[in-house]
């Protein structure tokens, strides 16, 4: 009973704080403490030594600038189109035969009423010479007629006369006031009858001096569709037989505009355009004319826009194909960037050394119509501006206001250096 009673008090005082068993555990305590404070501290040290290594190992930037400049800014509607006189005569046939004889061919320098071919005249001069046997055959019947009316009035007036001496019955008398008054409408008849073979000598003259193909102005023969002994035939329609230009020394371009950008030409606008023949010569002209006339074609709808242009050495040619500028709008000696700085989208980086540097570009950004960020370069630090935006083209935009100069390098794109070498503008 006794020793139960011990070993139970034994245990209890085992427990107790300050006893051996609670020396033994507080060291170890302790110690686990330390381990997992140490083992944090590496761990923390690790991954700031990470980060660092990782910040020192990161390459720098290299930016590709353009400078901004101080220009001209073109807005321009593009086309194809065909060089053509300005004025092209069409000379055809008005009666059908058989070509005689040409007198003019490709490049003839040709005056007003030249003949340039003949149609063999012999039909057409028989034609007339039938017409006229047929007028004298009437002129010879008038003056028989005339005979026949100053016998019938002598007769007329003998008879009358002797019917009021009663030598003759009023029957007579009436016969020949009759044969008087029916050779008085045979005079107009006949008279009525000259006037038309009249016309039909005329009418054949006028055929017989269509088998003159002449030239109705002064200019130049770009065409010729004929030839000799060849038969022309004028009964459905004209046939074309020479195509005159009245002046090659002023041509025009007859330009295909699509209908979305035929609004914004009107007439004198500028216009430049090039030819095959001589790629490296701008021929400049004026445009005259838009036409209102669609063209359809394909359900492709286009307006034809007349460009003028002088040639006075001949270099242009009827029918070669013009590749065509029109310009629409033009500012000249403006402040200009190229349009791909207003391109570029700056990586995160940029931006914080751009916050770095100092540039806030949402903060009072300038007052006008399109507004845009421009990143420039200025000692060797990326900043942001905001600008203000005008006319632009294929190739620079024009800067209506913003705290940018002629001579800053716009940043247009960025890219990793290799190797330890600071960021350095390059140059395109």
């Amino acid at each position: 009973m006794n020793k139960q009673i011990g070993t139970e008090t034994g245990l209890r005082a085992a427990d107790l704080p300050g006893s051996h068993g609670d020396r033994e555990a507080g060291p170890r305590r302790h110690r686990s403490r330390r381990l997992w404070i140490a083992g944090m501290a590496l761990v923390l040290l690790a991954a700031g030594a990470a980060t660092w290594w990782n910040m020192r190992a990161a390459p720098p930037i290299r930016y590709t600038t353009v400078a901004i400049t101080r220009g001209d800014v073109a807005r321009s509607v593009t086309a194809t189109g065909t060089v053509n006189p300005e004025l092209t005569v069409i000379v055809g046939s008005y009666v059908s035969g058989v070509i005689q004889q040409l007198y003019c061919d490709y490049n003839t320098q040709v005056k007003v009423g030249q003949i340039c071919a003949k149609i063999d005249p012999r039909p057409y001069q028989m034609v007339v010479n039938q017409a006229q046997a047929v007028l004298d055959v009437a002129k010879a019947q008038l003056e028989k007629d005339r005979a026949n009316l100053t016998y019938t009035k002598l007769s007329f007036d003998r008879t009358l006369t002797l019917a009021h001496r009663d030598y003759s019955s009023q029957e007579a008398a009436d016969n020949a006031r009759n044969a008087y008054d029916q050779a008085q409408a045979q005079m107009g008849l006949d008279q009525a009858m000259i006037e038309q073979r009249q016309a039909e000598l005329a009418a054949a003259l006028v055929n017989l001096g269509y088998t003159d193909i002449v030239s109705p102005v002064e200019g130049t023969v770009v065409s010729r569709n004929v030839t000799q002994g060849q038969t022309v035939a004028a009964s459905f329609q004209t046939p074309t037989l020479f195509l005159i230009a009245t002046d090659l020394t002023r041509m025009q371009v007859d330009t295909n505009v699509s209908e979305s950008d035929i609004g914004g030409i009107k007439d004198g606008d500028a216009a430049t355009f090039t030819v095959d023949a001589f790629p490296d010569r701008i021929f400049e002209g004026s445009v005259t004319q838009v036409r209102q006339s669609p063209q359809t074609v394909q359900n492709v709808v286009t307006f034809d826009a007349v460009v003028s242009v002088g040639n006075q050495d001949l270099a242009l040619k009827p029918g070669m194909t013009a590749s065509t500028k029109i310009i629409t709008a033009l500012k000249k000696d403006v402040l200009r960037v190229p349009n791909q700085a207003l391109r570029y989208v700056p990586s995160e980086t940029t931006k914080v050394a751009g916050l770095a540097a100092g540039s806030a570009p949402n903060a009072s950004p300038p007052t006008g119509g399109g507004q845009a960020i421009l990143w420039v370069l200025r000692d060797g630090q990326p900043v942001a501006l905001s600008i203000v935006t005008g006319l632009d083209d294929d190739s620079y935009t024009e800067i209506v206001q913003g705290a940018v100069e002629p001579g800053d390098r716009a940043i247009i794109a960025e890219e990793r250096e290799a190797g330890g070498n600071p960021a350095t503008p390059s140059q395109p």
